[in-house]
């Protein structure tokens, strides 16, 4: 180790341990939850100290050295790390947890993740304070940040229509974002790669993120391009950037990639890009999951959007009529793009389930069909789930490597009887730590819980999340390293990650000694600047 970087390591452990130091209460020796032992990484980056933490009500109320207090509730964490709660910054758990089987949510807590933001890439519904009375009323086991969606709030107004809005139109929509940050949502999100959203041009969104200005709320989009198949990567990156700009907003490039052969190394000039837009003051940021698979569907991944104007009825129409080999040769295109048919599984086909888990090449083959055409064949029916392995290492390693890069999974929450979904939906989090931090050493263990939690609490005004320290939130994980474990594989996805044994949301105990308690602690959380 150089003598710069041991030298920020020891600045960083004695603020960690100056922090804890500070906690500890005059009088209080009796807590309803204590922690006993140890290894705390506070989120802000630091080495692990060993500490106990003390909970009382939703709170940390002390962190240090607690030795003589007692407690309702006491977890021996020896030889263990004590972490803030996971932070899901991209999340489509959103309609699960609204769900009476699901909306405990245990596939996302299984993995650490204490705190999920919703409706992303522009997508869910418009009236936020409708979703919000929902979980409210029903309960939800974890955290639940809400986003305006882009998209949706487009629809609402233009439909499913490839033209810019008229002012009357524009201002509506600006109404509409306005309203859901008024019901607390964190900012707008956006899936500018996906219709109707790939209608909108900047000006427009922009238009729209300014009504997040007021709030201090973010803006988090799905990019125009991930890939090639337009104005390409590189360029819709840049649009994030000159939307944050022009909005003075926080802007995050969400679950950014380098998608395809011919977009693999173009990591470095996103990077490079996004450190100058910092540089001269922009407060741009990314997020990330860690595979080489995406997972979108055959609409989002082969369909031209200009096929899709006027919605599904009016696409198939056109598949199925004379615009059928103008939309083939550009399904064949689009194939390509990403690698080829062999480079897609399909995840979910509600019309057929007995081809789920099987590769569109084989499917093709054996149907007598070239891939493009089964695709069509497909879609005729009904969308189909795809998982595509598009994404190179080497990028994925640069990007988890920024200091502006959160953690992500991107994905759902759904029964176990349902398909074969992209097993980041149960393992992004801990993959994440399993492979890249403990396997590979990609990045320090202190850096990627910091990405899992503070950061993620920092950019989207999440407060007193995120972090261990006296007055947060009690959203707490208690767990061994060389136990963490993502188990969920593209063949076998519905299975829960490992290692996450003690799991704590607002001071109460959701999973205790690997056990899930049934309890329902979350709340529907609102921006506080």
């Amino acid at each position: 180790m150089s003598n710069r970087r041991a030298s920020a390591s020891l600045v960083a452990a004695f603020a960690a341990a100056a922090l804890i130091a500070t906690a500890l209460p005059s009088a209080q020796t009796r807590f309803d939850l204590l922690i006993r032992g140890g290894q705390v990484l506070d989120g802000t980056g630091g080495a692990a100290v060993r500490a106990d933490v003390g909970v009382v009500g939703d709170r940390i109320r002390a962190v240090g050295d607690l030795s003589g207090a007692t407690a309702t509730t006491v977890v021996d964490a020896a030889g263990r790390y004590v972490t803030a709660g996971f932070i899901d910054v991209h999340s489509h758990a959103g309609p699960g947890l609204a769900t009476p089987a699901l909306r405990e949510g245990r596939p996302v807590l299984a993995q650490g993740i204490t705190t999920v933001l919703i409706n992303p890439d522009g997508g869910g519904p418009v009236d936020l304070a409708a979703q919000r009375a929902g979980y409210e009323k029903d309960g939800v086991g974890l955290n639940v940040g809400l986003m305006v969606p882009h998209g949706a709030v487009r629809n609402t107004v233009l439909g499913m229509t490839d033209r810019d809005p008229t002012p009357p139109e524009q201002a509506r929509m600006n109404g509409l974002v306005r309203e859901g940050m008024r019901a607390g949502a964190f900012g707008l999100s956006s899936g500018l790669y996906y219709a109707p959203g790939s209608y909108s041009k900047t000006a427009e969104v922009i238009a729209m993120a300014k009504e997040v200005t007021p709030f201090s709320g973010s803006y988090a989009s799905h990019i125009r391009d991930e890939a090639d198949y337009g104005v390409g990567v590189v360029a819709a990156v840049d649009e994030v950037i000159e939307i944050a700009e022009q909005a003075r907003i926080t802007g995050v490039v969400t679950h950014m990639k380098a998608l395809g052969p011919s977009s693999w190394g173009l990591s470095k000039t996103l990077v490079a890009h996004i450190e100058a837009a910092r540089a001269r003051g922009v407060s741009v940021w990314a997020d990330q999951y860690p595979y080489e698979a995406s997972g979108t569907g055959i609409v989002g991944a082969l369909m031209p959007r200009w096929a899709q104007v006027g919605g599904r009825e009016v696409m198939v129409r056109r598949i199925t009529g004379e615009l059928r080999g103008k939309v083939r040769d550009e399904v064949k295109a689009n194939l390509a793009r990403r690698g080829g048919a062999d480079t897609f599984l399909v995840s979910e086909y509600e019309p057929d389930t007995a081809i789920e888990g099987k590769r569109l090449s084989d499917l093709a083959k054996a149907a007598g069909q070239t891939p493009e055409e089964y695709a069509l064949s497909l879609l005729e029916k009904g969308d189909a789930g795809l998982v595509s392995f598009n994404m190179s290492e080497d990028d994925i390693a640069l990007i988890m490597r920024q200091s502006w890069t959160m953690t992500c999974t991107d994905g759902g929450l759904q029964p176990v009887t349902e398909g074969k979904p992209h097993p980041r939906s149960y393992g992004a989090f801990p993959r994440k730590l399993q492979r890249y931090v403990r396997d590979r050493g990609v990045v320090a263990l202190p850096f990627a819980i910091r990405s899992m939690t503070a950061l993620a609490a920092e950019v989207f005004g999440l407060k007193d999340r995120g972090v261990v320290k006296a007055g947060a939130f009690a959203d707490l994980l208690v767990f061994d390293l060389a136990q963490v474990k993502e188990t969920a594989t593209y063949e076998n996805p519905h299975q829960n990650a490992q290692g996450f044994d003690t799991i704590v949301v607002n001071g109460r105990l959701v999973r205790d000694r690997a056990r899930f308690t049934g309890a329902l602690p979350g709340r529907v959380l609102r921006l506080e600047r």
